[in-house]
């Protein structure tokens, strides 16, 4: 795309005659920008971040921005085209680094009035301003789009207001002119979801005046300087949303819709949002105003800093990935066994691009993959074309003849040593040359597994969590013969299927499952002391957990909950408590959770039935579960299953979905209180008994 963008500047300048540059009148120049004008007097006004792949909104780029706008003040062209240098992306939005640099309310505020007032001069500009938009446009770079006149979408872009995800709202104006622009419920609905909007659906709701293919952006270009890009009208109902009673009646709506997802008492940021909506969204200027204030109480709440941290934590497993060292191609991919497990890692790497051959000695079983690939991708919006085609690209397989073509092998087959034996036994001999052999084991230890293997350097974990398509993350385990070299591609593989890869031991239970199952354990012995699931649920859900151990047992599947906890009984732990004989007789009876309809609960349309009336939560019940969780986290890290508790965090928030807002199990043992937590878990064990007994890396704790 950057050579398509300076050729395309090339065969203007070539066709229409040279630039000038702005520096020939000033000799000022800028790290971060350049600016051009052609002999038909349009400015070009490019985006290039120094020294970085992405073009973010810092404090420096908008100085100098504020610096450009005062000489296009002074020396006006007759119309100004914003465009990025860069490959990729038009602009991510803001520095968030910076975030983390302001101290005080007040000094928030003074950066923020002062980013304000380069925007507001910005769209005051008084000639006609086009922002050609490629690549990703999210955050603050919509909303210094949406400070153009125009804004021509290039094939491929996609735009967002991804701030809610930090515990956020826009706040360089793109509240007020959001919806000033667009239908002011969507606009609303992208910034309460934070959800990406591609290109098509950008131009419907109006965020794009015009979607276009590169090699026909200069005469769009040449449209909206002429004035014959005409620019959507706002109809009646657009204009009666923006009324007082009007904003009233969807404020009510919007707040019921975003608790469901974002519980107010941890999640400020969607009800502030709508207060700005509800209060000011019938006068823009208003509304800008008050968006300071909005973001910068915000940008001081616990769950914002905590949602900044998890942001930098995610980054962090990335970086797993894209460091890893190896030059190795991944075009196509064998998954053995096309269970729910293996079909959906199967339909997965389908529709980030490589071929797959699914084997199963059952041809419905990858009948049901195949359909569940296909519900998938109309989840995913794909057009029936592109539909089509990851469809074509998940293969099914009864003979193994994809074996000897893959590049990665995962094998997902139940959770049985001898069963996997078997499959390495038939797949190895098949492998070709620089493939490597993944498992989806969720507890067993690689070097029971590796034992009778030829070459034990080339099996690696790859522990993906259900459901694959939602879950980020993909537990990357080791074990003592694993090979560097096929580490490194393990890595970089899980980053081409964009996951976020954590390395883990091979010791039983790697890092998550192992941290959960005395969590899940917990709420089995309060259920076998007669508190009700719903109670014990909201318990969990009150801390901040996206749901109770009760239904999160029920999804993962009551059989595999008891393995584990069998086996990490048996080899690490044995005063983790055994399951009652109910619970083992519900599994022997199939009554396994969500899987086959009744579990702990009993399951319809994907959704467990619960009581309406649940009581209150009793005192103590919330540390019952989770303190073992965050106790066995602890273990782990002085046992080095994990290297370190950013690592750690980052795991638990994107495997378990630990509360975000709480920035991990780790950071929220040391917000609470280290010595807290040891305490806790003395008193606990007194009571309750030896499992809740400290691990020995608290006895430092201090207050």
């Amino acid at each position: 795309m950057n050579g398509i963008i300076l050729n395309s500047l090339r065969g203007r300048e070539k066709a229409i005659g040279p630039f000038t540059d702005a520096s020939d009148a000033d000799p000022k120049t800028w790290r971060h920008w350049s600016l051009k004008r052609d002999s038909d007097d349009i400015a070009w006004l490019m985006f290039d971040c120094e020294d970085a792949s992405v073009n973010v909104l810092s404090h420096p780029v908008l100085e100098e921005l504020d610096e450009i706008v005062m000489a296009l003040q002074s020396d006006k062209p007759k119309a100004l085209v914003l465009r990025s240098a860069k490959s990729s992306n038009f602009c991510v939005g803001a520095d968030i680094k910076e975030f983390g640099q302001l101290e005080t309310l007040d000094a928030a505020r003074q950066k923020l009035e002062a980013a304000h007032n380069v925007a507001n001069r910005f769209a005051a500009l008084p000639f006609t301003t086009i922002a050609v938009v490629h690549g990703h446009c999210f955050g603050g770079g919509l909303e210094l789009a949406l400070a153009c006149d125009y804004r021509i979408g290039v094939q491929g872009s996609a735009y967002g207001f991804p701030e809610i995800l930090l515990g956020l709202h826009p706040g360089l104006g793109g509240t007020a002119r959001s919806i000033a622009l667009i239908d002011p419920v969507q606009a609303m609905t992208m910034m309460l979801t934070g959800k990406t909007q591609r290109d098509y659906r950008a131009k419907k709701l109006g965020l794009i005046d015009t979607l276009v293919p590169e090699r026909h952006v200069y005469a769009a270009i040449d449209a909206a300087v002429s004035g014959d890009l005409k620019k959507r009208q706002r109809d009646f109902k657009t204009r009666l949303m923006l009324t007082g009673p009007a904003r009233k009646l969807t404020a009510k709506k919007m707040r019921q819709e975003a608790a469901k997802k974002a519980p107010p008492k941890h999640y400020p940021a969607p009800n502030q949002l709508i207060d700005l909506w509800e209060e000011h969204g019938g006068d823009t200027k208003a509304m800008l105003r008050a968006e300071i204030d909005s973001f910068c109480e915000l940008l001081f709440t616990e769950t914002s800093r905590n949602l900044v941290r998890v942001f930098f934590l995610q980054e962090n497993l990335k970086k797993q990935a894209s460091s890893a060292e190896t030059q190795a191609q991944f075009k196509h991919v064998h998954v053995v066994g096309a269970g729910a497990m293996g079909g959906d890692i199967a339909g997965w790497c389908a529709l980030q691009g490589f071929t797959v051959t699914l084997f199963d000695m059952k041809p419905e079983i990858i009948g049901k993959a195949i359909g569940r690939t296909a519900k998938l991708c109309e989840k995913k919006r794909l057009g029936e074309a592109d539909k089509r085609a990851v469809l074509d690209r998940l293969i099914p397989d009864l003979t193994h003849a994809g074996a000897s073509l893959a590049d990665v092998i995962i094998e997902a087959v139940p959770e049985k040593l001898e069963i996997k034996r078997q499959v390495y036994a038939d797949i190895e001999p098949r492998m070709k040359d620089g493939a490597i052999l993944g498992t989806n084991t969720s507890s067993i230890p690689l070097d029971d597994l590796a034992q009778e293997l030829k070459k034990p350097e080339l099996l690696v974990g790859l522990h993906f969590f259900n459901p694959v398509a939602q879950m980020q993350l993909l537990e990357v385990v080791k074990h003592v013969k694993l090979a560097d070299e096929t580490f490194q591609k393990a890595l970089a593989f899980t980053g081409k299927i964009k996951r976020l890869p954590v390395p883990v031991a091979g010791t039983p239970g790697f890092l998550v499952n192992r941290a959960l199952t005395p969590y899940l354990l917990e709420a089995i012995v309060l259920l076998d002391e007669g508190v009700k699931a719903e109670v014990i649920d909201k318990a969990a859900e009150d801390f901040g957990m996206p749901m109770g151990p009760v239904e999160l047992a029920d999804i993962v599947g009551l059989d595999i909950c008891l393995g584990v906890a069998q086996m990490l009984r048996d080899s690490l732990d044995s005063n983790m408590p055994e399951a009652p004989d109910w619970l083992i007789k519900k599994v022997e009876a199939g009554d396994l959770g969500k899987k086959t309809g009744k579990g702990l609960y009993t399951w319809k349309d994907n959704k467990p039935e619960k009581s309406g009336d649940v009581d209150s939560v009793p005192d103590g019940l919330t540390d019952r579960l989770l303190l073992p969780l965050i106790n066995t986290c602890k273990a782990c890290l002085r046992e080095g299953v994990i290297e370190d508790e950013k690592l750690l965090d980052g795991a638990m928030i994107f495997g378990t979905g630990f509360a975000p807002f709480k920035g991990g199990p780790m950071h929220y043992s040391q917000t609470r209180g280290e010595a807290n937590i040891k305490h806790a878990l003395d008193g606990l064990a007194d009571k309750y008994g030896e499992r809740f007994t400290p691990d020995s890396s608290w006895d430092n704790a201090t207050d």
